[in-house]
C-alpha cells in the first residue's frame, strides 16, 4: 500500500478568461499578465511544501502555471514534469471562441446549468469522467512505481484529519510522496465531483457540495490524500481523504 497527497492547482488567468471568452482546446492562450502573477503566487505560497512528483496538461496555460510553481520550489529541482493530455480542458465544440455568456444562454435555453450543458460538438460531462479516470489511473501507477520497494514502511491513510493550520503544507507533513498535478477549470470540476460522487471521498468539516461544484478561480489549489494498492499487477484505490478545495488565499 501507498499513500501519498495530490494538489491539484488551476492555471493562471489568461487574456480569454479576463475577456469572458470560451478557451476550451481549439485557444490554446497563454498567461495574461494577472495570470503570470497568480502563477508566481502560487508557486511562492507552495515553495516550503514538498512534492515528489509533477503532471501537467499539454496546454500552454498550464504549463505555465506549472513552470512558475515548480520554480520557487526547491524540492521539484531535478524533477521529470510529466505532460499527460488526460488533464487538458473540456472541449466546448461550437461554443469555443465565444462568449462564456453566450453559453449559459444556451444552457439556460436548454434548461441546465451551463457547467454541466455540453454545447454541439462538446464533451460530456461523462467523457470528462473518463479522462479523469484515465488520468488517475497514469497517477497511480506512476506513484507506485516511483515510491513502492521491496521491505519498505508501508504508510497508511491517517485515520483522523485532525484541525487545518491553514498552512501551505496541511495534510502532507507524515506523507512521503506527494503530486502536483496542473489542469484546468472544468476539469478540476469534474474531478472534484468524481472524487466525492463516484469515489466515495467524505469531505472535511466545514466544505459541503457547494464548494465541490464549484468553479475553481484561477491558480485556486485543492488537495486530497490517497492510498492505492497494487494487486495482480493492477493498481487501485483503496481510500482517499479530501483535506481542502478551491483554497485561494495566496491571491
Amino acid at each position: 500500500m501507498l499513500t501519498f497527497g495530490i494538489t491539484i492547482v488551476r492555471h493562471g488567468e489568461t487574456e480569454w478568461n479576463k475577456k469572458g471568452l470560451l478557451q476550451g482546446q481549439a485557444m490554446n492562450s497563454s498567461l495574461s499578465d494577472i495570470g503570470m502573477q497568480q502563477a508566481e503566487a502560487a508557486g511562492k505560497y507552495l515553495r516550503d511544501v514538498k512534492f515528489t512528483n509533477v503532471f501537467v496538461s499539454d496546454m500552454a496555460r498550464a504549463r505555465q502555471t506549472c513552470e512558475a510553481i515548480v520554480k520557487h520550489n526547491s524540492s521539484c529541482s531535478g524533477l521529470e514534469i510529466v505532460t499527460d493530455p488526460s488533464l487538458k480542458e473540456r472541449c466546448f465544440g461550437s461554443a469555443e471562441g465565444g462568449l462564456v455568456v453566450d453559453m449559459k444562454n444556451m444552457a439556460a435555453a436548454a434548461g441546465q446549468s451551463w457547467l454541466d450543458f455540453t454545447p454541439p460538438g462538446g464533451e460530456t460531462i461523462e467523457q470528462m469522467k473518463t479522462r479523469v479516470e484515465t488520468f488517475l489511473g497514469h497517477l497511480f501507477q506512476r506513484m507506485v512505481a516511483d515510491h513502492c520497494r521491496p521491505g519498505q514502511k508501508v504508510t497508511k491513510m491517517p485515520e483522523t484529519e485532525g484541525a487545518l493550520a491553514g498552512k501551505p503544507d496541511d495534510g502532507t507533513r507524515d506523507i512521503p510522496a506527494h503530486a502536483l498535478v496542473v489542469s484546468h477549470g472544468a476539469l478540476i470540476r469534474v474531478a472534484m465531483r468524481y472524487f466525492v460522487d463516484e469515489l466515495k471521498c467524505p469531505l472535511p468539516q466545514g466544505l459541503d457540495m457547494s464548494h465541490v461544484i464549484a468553479l475553481c478561480p484561477n491558480t485556486g489549489i485543492c488537495r486530497f490524500i490517497m492510498s492505492v494498492e497494487e494487486v495482480d499487477a493492477s493498481v487501485t484505490l483503496s481510500a482517499i481523504r479530501c483535506v481542502f478545495i478551491n483554497r485561494c488565499e495566496h491571491i
